[in-house]
C-alpha cells in the first residue's frame, strides 16, 4: 500500500450500507469522509457507524463533491441519477464507483464513459458476482479454451416469489425497469464476461407484469402493494451476437418456477460446457465417455486480476477498485462492458414493447 485513498459515498440506502461500506471498511488506507443522502438521517448513521471521526456528511452531493480532498466517489442512487451524478462526480476529478446497472438508459450509459474519457478519471461498475470463487474459476478455464468456442449460453436471475418490497425498487421512473434491469443485469454482465463477447447483433424481448396485483402473494419480503407495482414481473430475452453466439437472457422476482437461480450462467461450446445449476460444472468428452468435472472451489483458485482473492465477492470488488485507484491499473469491471450490458437491457424493453426485434449497427 503506497498511499491512503480518501472516499466519499453518494447515497446510504441499503446498497451503500449492506455491501458497498462494509466491504470498503476492510481495505486498507481507505479513509470513507463524506456520506450523502437526500434523507440527512440516513447520511448520519452511516457517517457514525463507517466514517472517520471528521467525516462529513451532505444532503446535496454537489456540496460533497467540492472537497478537493477525496480521490473517490462511490454512486448507490436509484438507477435514475446514475449517469448525472457519476458524470458530475468525474469533472469534479473524482474516480467513481457506480452501483449496477450502469445507468438507465443507454444515452446516458453511453455519456458516463464518454465523460471518463474526457476526464481520464477511472470508472467501473458494481457487478459483484464477477468475484465469486465459480465465476472466476470459469473465467480462466473459458479464457484458456476449455470450452472451445462458446456458441450458447443462458443467463439466469430468477426469483420465484421475491419481490423486494423497500426503496424505489417497483418505481419505473427512478429504475427504468424490474427484475430484467435490476437482477437480470447481474446474469447477463457474468454472461457476457465469461464469454468475453460484447458484440450484439439483434435481440428479441418479452416482459410481463401478470402476478403484480395478485394479493395471495407468498412473497419472501412480505406484501407488495399492487398500485405501486409499476413495473414488469419478469423478462426474458434472446440474444444474438455477431459471431452467430445465442444467449437466453431469463428474470424474474415473481414467477410461478419451482427451481429458482439467481446471477448464474450456463455455457456451452465445441469443446465442452459449464454451468452453475448445482455449484459449477463441467461436462465433457473423454475416451468416448461423457465426463463431468467438478471443482472444489472450497481451495485456492488461479488469480486473474489484481487484488486479494479472499473475503465475500462484495469485498475482493472493493479490493480491487482501491488497487486500480491507487497503482493507476485497470479496474475488472470495464465501463465499455457495463455500456453494453445497459445497451441490451434497453433493447430487450423496446422490443417487448414494440412486439419487434431491436438490430444493432
Amino acid at each position: 500500500m503506497s498511499k491512503t485513498v480518501r472516499l466519499g459515498i453518494i447515497g446510504c440506502g441499503g446498497i451503500g450500507t449492506g455491501k458497498h461500506l462494509p466491504a470498503l471498511s476492510k481495505v486498507e488506507g481507505v479513509e470513507i469522509v463524506a456520506f450523502c443522502d437526500i434523507i440527512v438521517e440516513r447520511a448520519e448513521e452511516a457517517a457514525k457507524k463507517f466514517g472517520t471521526p471528521d467525516a462529513k456528511v451532505y444532503e446535496d452531493y454537489k456540496e460533497l463533491l467540492k472537497d478537493d480532498s477525496i480521490e473517490v466517489v462511490h454512486v448507490c442512487t436509484p438507477n435514475r441519477s446514475h449517469s448525472f451524478i457519476s458524470i458530475d462526480a468525474m469533472e469534479a476529478g473524482k474516480h467513481v464507483m457506480c452501483e449496477k446497472p450502469m445507468a438507465k438508459t443507454y444515452a446516458e450509459a453511453k455519456a458516463m464513459l464518454e465523460a471518463s474519457k474526457r476526464t481520464g478519471k477511472k470508472l467501473t461498475i458494481g457487478y459483484q458476482n464477477r468475484y465469486r470463487p465459480d465465476s472466476q474459476h470459469l473465467k480462466c478455464a473459458a479464457d484458456r479454451g476449455d470450452l472451445g468456442e462458446v456458441y450458447y449460453a443462458k443467463a439466469t436471475a430468477i426469483r420465484r416469489r421475491a419481490v423486494p418490497t423497500w426503496g424505489v425498487f417497483l418505481n419505473e421512473y427512478e429504475q427504468g425497469g424490474g427484475p430484467l434491469i435490476d437482477i437480470g443485469t447481474h446474469a447477463l454482465d457474468l454472461t457476457l464476461w465469461e464469454m468475453n463477447n460484447y458484440e450484439p447483433a439483434y435481440v428479441v424481448g418479452t416482459t410481463y407484469r401478470k402476478l403484480a396485483d395478485q394479493t395471495n402473494q407468498g412473497n419472501a419480503w412480505g406484501n407488495w402493494d399492487p398500485e405501486k407495482f409499476t413495473v414488469e414481473d419478469s423478462a426474458f430475452g434472446f440474444i444474438v451476437m455477431k459471431n452467430g453466439a445465442t444467449i437466453m437472457l431469463e428474470s424474474s422476482w415473481a414467477l410461478n418456477y419451482a427451481d429458482p437461480r439467481e446471477a448464474v450462467c450456463t455455457l456451452c461450446g465445441t469443446k465442452g460446457g459449464a454451468d452453475m445449476n448445482d455449484g459449477l460444472r463441467f461436462n465433457s468428452i473423454d475416451f468416448n465417455r461423457q465426463v463431468m468435472t467438478v471443482p472444489d472451489l472450497k481451495a485456492g483458485g488461479a488469480q486473474f486480476f489484481e487484488g486479494k482473492t479472499a473475503g465475500t465477492p462484495a469485498e475482493i470488488e472493493a479490493q480491487q477498485w482501491i488497487d486500480a485507484v491507487r497503482n493507476d491499473t485497470t479496474p475488472c469491471v470495464l465501463p465499455e462492458q457495463a455500456l453494453c450490458v445497459t445497451r441490451i437491457l434497453e433493447a430487450i424493453y423496446e422490443s417487448a414493447k414494440t412486439g419487434k426485434p431491436v438490430y444493432f449497427d
